[in-house]
């Protein structure tokens, strides 16, 4: 059991979270992060969205997977994961949660393409993420944007590299029996999230 922070602690912690609240409500919304009227751009919406997901797919990676696999040999990450009673693979996680946030329909949906899928249906489909994909290959730490319509709605998309961020990763993708690619290595670029924010008419 963790023992309670003193309070002396909790007042230093209290400060510093209201002077950054403070801080930012002073901040002018300018730049790419703000729009007309300061409103939020899709451009800064989408990096949100993937932070989000970046940090959590990293955590779920780094400290569940590659931990519980390869360090501790506890248990296997599997994508017949139900099956075999093991973990989710990464990928997996990823596409169960996009799967709930596009059924709130919210005008926000993403994905895990890579330009070597394990599964052919995780390969890019439309001429913005074929584009996208190459060109964070190319560029490694770029992100790529633009917008495209799809079904009569305009979006913008966004795609950021997917890095290989534990040996789990490279181990899976390089052994796998259905792999295009089998010489990845720690922080390659392995595939990109793709964010599409839908834009108003």
């Amino acid at each position: 059991m963790n023992p309670r922070p003193e309070p002396a602690a909790l007042l230093v912690t209290s400060a510093i979270l209201l002077s950054a609240l403070s801080l930012l409500s002073f901040l002018p919304a300018t730049g790419s992060r703000a729009g007309a009227e300061g409103r939020v751009t899709p451009r800064a919406m989408a990096d949100a969205v993937h932070a989000v997901i970046e940090a959590d797919r990293t955590v779920y990676t780094r400290n569940i997977v590659n931990r519980l696999q390869i360090e501790e040999k506890l248990i296997e990450a599997d994508e017949h994961w139900k099956d075999e009673k093991a973990l989710p693979l990464p990928s997996q996680m990823l596409r169960m949660g996009s799967e709930l946030v596009a059924e709130k329909d919210i005008g926000v949906t993403y994905a895990l393409l890579s330009l070597w899928p394990i599964n052919k249906q995780n390969g890019a489909k439309t001429q913005a993420e074929k584009a996208g994909l190459q060109y964070i290959a190319d560029h490694p730490g770029k992100n790529y944007y633009t917008e495209e319509e799809l079904g009569g709605t305009s979006y913008f998309t966004a795609v950021y590299p997917d890095k290989a961020v534990a040996e789990a990763c490279v181990s899976c993708h390089n052994h796998h029996k259905d792999t295009p690619k089998r010489d990845f290595k720690l922080d390659d670029v392995m595939g990109g999230v793709v964010v599409r924010i839908a834009l108003e008419p």
